[in-house]
């Protein structure tokens, strides 16, 4: 009702709202009005808010006023649509100082009265306000920016106790944060064990292991400063930045002098701090004149690509180097055999025999099969089985070497006889009925395309270049010695049961009960090496190839050459040997599996192998450096199978010392040679 005077009055009530003529009045009285006629129950809720801003003395400050108009406009926009409130809007733009816009400018307050007080105008209220000055209570009720109405004792707990839930919500964020970064690093721990540790070596800083009390802190920060003086030098020189260039390339000469080869702290000079922080001078100069974000970003990635190359290179070095030291036969051991040989041959004939050879046909002491080239190895072999034998007078030690070792082999034995036990040494070339009509695997290492295949990279250009195939040229392929495992029956007719021993373990236990094991009809006994995706059949055979596929399960589980029980009798009943044969010359183009005797002897002995307790047999000595020491420990025999046998330089440390205790360093021989610890 535009221009009119307006008074709204109580009926019977006791309680009645009015508005001065002049525009002194609030706008709030036409919201109230719109939430009777609109929304009675929300207008009764917005009602006792007014009202109880209203019971406020009417004397508070201007600014007071305005806040609870605000409060009340914000109730409002809360309650109704954007439309609703511009169709009020709309409806109050004609009413002069009514309006809200004029409300806004002039920041009118509004005078509310209730009844039992008379009309009250706003000439009346300006002066009240100007005249009056507020408490010290109010000063503190009432905030310049956020006035706020005073906290009763419920108020306080309510909002102590939100405070409580926020800081608990904040303390869950955190943990959860910090569970999330706890995953992330495990993560990362998980991700940098399948880096290739032995040749990257302390690769990632995440994992645990590469904790020591000799850190190499300081080694990396040298290295890293190294890189990043490479790559302002490089941007430097493409700015034409030629002094900055030149002052980086002495530093980094500096860096790498005061490095040298060291590899841990402890390690490093005494002016190597000082070398870092002037190295770190340089480069904030550097950064400040030549820093660019692309620039440095592609060369870091430019020299990561290039370092990736080199770690191949090196990892394919290192393994043509590991293999080519594996096949080779130490000065030491050179000497002894020569001068075992020797001596044998000065012998007398009749001093060349061994006693007790009644014993070598008798089935019912413990016969030991050894076939080996290597004197020391093999006296390692008979020491360690006769010292921890409880009856040492039943075993039964033959051994068979090839022609160049078979003298050295005598002689030693002949000096160092095994006590009560009964031994005796064969040469492999004398087995007449071994020839290449007979052998299939004979007949092959005597081809020329078997040759070639074995030698064809010794014409190869670069060291690397080569090592793909180096272990298949292994000397040990090339021997019968390797292969005699698999005519035991014709080598040892007389026998029933035998003990196949590879003259790189070292017997720990008395092996006695092996003979006792039940082998349930099966020919073999052995040590299972399968893990969960490991050492089965699909490792070693080729199942693309239909004759594989056909016989054999991939995942059948793999068991290991070293330390094996073979029953003589079923094996000539199931005719082993005829079965190795129909394999192996069914691979004459090597399109089964490559070389060796472990896939052809899993396809041999395939269904017809016994698994043994792994207590008996544990591997791994010559590759695995992480063996639990009770395993070795409580093992019969371990096994330093793989290229780093313990009689070589490259041997592991930790595990060499269980070989080494069962050799005669007092022995002439042993001093003569220098085969010293």
């Amino acid at each position: 009702m535009p221009g009119a005077k307006m008074a709204i009055k109580r009926g019977n009530s006791n309680m009645g709202i009015r508005r001065n003529n002049g525009g002194g009045g609030s706008w709030m009285s036409i919201v109230v009005l719109v939430l009777f006629l609109v929304l009675a129950p929300v207008g009764f809720f917005v009602g006792r808010r007014v009202y109880s801003a209203a019971s406020v003395d009417q004397d508070v400050s201007k600014q007071n006023v305005d806040w609870r108009a605000r409060l009340a406009l914000m109730h409002v926009q809360s309650l109704f649509s954007k439309k609703v409130i511009d169709v009020i809007k709309a409806n109050t733009d004609d009413l002069g100082p009514l309006s809200f816009d004029s409300f806004r400018k002039n920041n009118l307050s509004a005078s509310w009265k209730f009844s039992g007080q008379e009309d009250v105008g706003p000439t009346e209220i300006e002066e009240t306000n100007k005249k009056r000055t507020p408490t010290e209570k109010e000063e503190k009720l009432f905030d310049d920016s956020h006035p706020q109405s005073v906290d009763t004792p419920a108020k306080l707990a309510r909002r102590q106790l939100r405070e409580k839930r926020r800081e608990t919500r904040a303390a869950d964020l955190v943990k959860k944060d910090d569970d999330i970064i706890i995953k992330l690093e495990n993560a990362a721990i998980e991700r940098s064990k399948s880096v290739d540790s032995a040749v990257l070596g302390k690769y990632s800083i995440w994992r645990k292991e590469n904790d020591n009390d000799n850190t190499d802190t300081t080694v990396r920060l040298v290295r890293d400063q190294i890189i990043m003086a490479r790559v302002y030098k490089s941007i430097a020189m493409m700015k034409n930045n030629t002094k900055l260039a030149r002052e980086l390339q002495n530093q980094i000469k500096e860096s790498h002098r005061a490095l040298g080869d060291a590899a841990a702290d402890a390690d490093l000079n005494r002016s190597v701090p000082e070398r870092i922080k002037i190295m770190g001078q340089v480069l904030s100069k550097a950064k400040n004149e030549v820093y660019d974000c692309k620039l440095v970003t592609g060369k870091l990635r430019a020299m990561l690509q290039s370092a990736d190359e080199q770690v191949r290179s090196l990892k394919k070095q290192s393994t043509f180097l590991s293999q080519l030291a594996a096949k080779t036969i130490p000065n030491g051991i050179h000497c002894l055999s020569m001068r075992l040989t020797i001596d044998y041959y000065l012998l007398p004939p009749e001093k060349r025999k061994f006693p007790r050879s009644e014993n070598l046909e008798n089935p019912n002491l413990y016969h030991y099969a050894l076939f080996s080239d290597n004197v020391l190895a093999a006296s390692v072999v008979v020491n360690s089985t006769i010292i921890n034998a409880k009856e040492p007078e039943k075993h039964v030690f033959h051994l068979v070497s090839d022609k160049l070792n078979f003298g050295a082999m005598n002689m030693w034995f002949l000096l160092n006889p095994p006590g009560k036990s009964t031994i005796h040494v064969e040469n492999v070339d004398e087995f007449k009925w071994l020839n290449s009509s007979y052998c299939p695997v004979l007949r092959q290492l005597e081809s020329s395309a078997m040759k070639e295949y074995y030698f064809k990279s010794d014409h190869q250009t670069t060291l690397s270049a080569g090592s793909s195939n180096l272990k298949y040229r292994n000397p040990k392929y090339l021997s019968m010695l390797n292969h005699l495992r698999f005519y035991l029956p014709q080598v040892y007719p007389k026998l029933n049961k035998i003990l196949f021993l590879d003259d790189d373990i070292v017997v720990q236990k008395d092996l006695t009960g092996l003979w006792r094991v039940d082998l349930k009809g099966n020919v073999n006994g052995a040590v299972e090496t399968c893990g969960e995706s490991f050492h089965r059949f699909d490792k070693y055979l080729n199942f693309s190839n239909p004759n594989i596929a056909r016989n054999f399960d991939p995942n059948a589980c793999g068991w290991a050459y070293g330390m094996n029980v073979f029953d003589l009798d079923v094996w000539k009943k199931k005719d082993i040997t005829g079965i190795y044969h129909r394999w192996q010359n069914m691979n004459e183009d090597r399109v089964l599996w490559k070389l060796g005797t472990l896939p052809p002897g899993l396809m041999t002995f395939y269904g017809l192998t016994q698994p043994l307790d792994k207590s008996w047999h544990v591997l791994g000595l010559g590759y695995n450096p992480s063996i639990d020491k009770n395993d070795i420990d409580k093992a019969a025999v371990i096994h330093y199978n793989g290229n780093m046998k313990p009689w070589l330089e490259l041997a592991m440390t930790r595990y060499r010392s269980y070989w080494i205790k069962y050799i005669k360093f007092d022995h002439p021989y042993i001093r003569g040679c220098k085969l010293g610890q």
